[in-house]
């Protein structure tokens, strides 16, 4: 059998205790993969545009909310885009230079407003209340912040519709087909000549590449008749936010960074003229085909003829599988008690989690070497969103995530993330305060 860099990991994660009975569950993730998706990126859009065109790849931190990973992103080139205060804050502890983060909330407060203003970092307003509130802080808050406005071109949806963010009633930005609304925007720049950045989210998973491009063609048009009409060129840089879908059915990659930017090329052929700069805000792409939650088999048991793996897997670290298994299927592979790959005659099977509730269940009838006691489940493709999007159901700890490198010498790890303990868990709960309200 040829093992893959994933399956010696795993193994190697068994090994060295990562993955056993006392910790029955981590994520692990790939750097040389990570790294190679990042070249990918960048080469893809130096390919096709033109020379010395500002181009800044910004990391949507929502993707992986971890610290290590956002500073490895940046040593490769890369920026943040945030969404939140606490993202906001992931960013700077990994050294994440101000003037390559881009603030993009839907909901800014004054003081999450104040301080992007104040550090300089790069804010989108989402709608007009908001952009109001930026007149206001403007006249008491020095800054030399880049401005922009964050628009729904409302080009419709893809196949999932809670991720979907360019509808007729999406909640992020200005509804651009909106009666009276491009006008409105229109003027809002003219009045405002600070204001030099558009914004739209026009891709995620679900989402194909031409309505991607026809969403960036609305935002290009709509950057176009504002510098004409302001007669210079107002709007410099373009915020093409949202990222790539991800194929979870196979280790292929696909759509590529390489397709997209043709695509955009083709579609929009003004847009990497070098007229513009442009910011990108890809996240699931880069990181979902290089990670893998490994979790150990409690039991194994069976229901109406049918075999269960109760694992340590579920809605705790695979919530949008587990909840809408639909839109969000995984890939899962068997691993025997060492973390080899199991082989044998298929048999469908459940793969439970244990989260006290029905419906807790990563995979239904699926047909995999039959898992026992002690073997492991992998969660395939899981390195955006699932390592750090923990639901803390049942009061379940979030697990250790580990960085590997993985060669025919062997497998190097480095901690991302340790467990969490049952004490930091007690403490997050309350703990601290356990008689406060015996006295109300």
């Amino acid at each position: 059998m040829t093992y893959t860099d994933r399956d010696r990991a795993v193994q190697a994660a068994v090994a060295e205790g990562l993955v056993g009975p006392e910790e029955p569950v981590a994520g692990l993730l790939d750097i040389a993969g990570v790294r190679r998706s990042v070249a990918e990126l960048r080469a893809a859009f130096e390919e096709f545009a033109a020379p010395g065109a500002p181009v800044l790849h910004a990391f949507a931190v929502k993707a992986a909310s971890l610290v290590p990973v956002l500073r490895l992103l940046a040593q490769e080139g890369l920026g943040c885009e945030v969404a939140s205060p606490g993202e906001l804050a992931l960013a700077r502890a990994a050294g994440v230079p101000a003037d390559r983060t881009v603030l993009d909330s839907p909901a800014k407060t004054p003081a999450e407003l104040r301080e992007a203003l104040s550090l300089g970092i790069a804010v989108n307003a989402d709608n007009r209340e908001e952009l109001a509130r930026i007149d206001r802080l403007r006249s008491s808050v020095p800054s030399t912040a880049p401005l922009g406005l964050r628009v729904n071109p409302q080009i419709g949806g893809g196949r999932i519709g809670a991720m979907s963010t360019a509808t007729d009633h999406s909640k992020f930005g200005i509804a651009l087909r909106d009666e009276g609304a491009r006008d409105w925007v229109v003027r809002a720049c003219l009045d405002r000549p600070w204001l030099t950045r558009l914004h739209a989210h026009v891709g995620s998973q679900g989402i194909p590449l031409e309505l991607m491009g026809a969403g960036v063609r609305t935002l290009f048009d709509l950057a176009e008749e504002i510098n004409e009409r302001a007669g210079r060129q107002q709007i410099d840089t373009l915020d093409i936010g949202g990222g790539l879908p991800v194929n979870f059915s196979s280790d292929a990659t696909t759509p590529t960074y390489r397709e997209y930017a043709a695509l955009l090329r083709s579609a929009v052929p003004g847009l990497l003229a070098g007229r513009y700069g442009l910011i990108t805000e890809f996240g699931r792409s880069l990181l979902a085909k290089h990670g893998t939650v490994l979790a150990r088999v409690e039991y194994a048991k069976s229901a109406g003829g049918r075999p269960i793996a109760v694992t340590h897997a579920g809605a705790q670290v695979a919530t949008r599988t587990v909840f809408v298994p639909e839109a969000w299927p995984l890939r899962v592979a068997a691993y025997d008690a060492d973390g080899r790959p199991k082989t044998g005659a298929p048999v469908a099977q459940d793969i439970a989690g244990p989260c006290c509730f029905a419906g807790d269940l990563v995979a239904e009838n699926r047909p995999l070497p039959l898992l026992r006691s002690g073997d492991h489940a992998a969660l395939l493709d899981t390195g955006a969103y699932y390592f750090s999007t923990h639901f803390a159901y049942n009061s379940l700890p979030r697990p250790g995530v580990y960085g590997y490198t993985a060669t025919p010498d062997g497998v190097r790890f480095a901690v991302i993330r340790t467990p969490q303990t049952l004490s930091e868990l007690t403490t997050e709960s309350g703990g601290d305060h356990a008689d406060s309200l015996s006295g109300l």
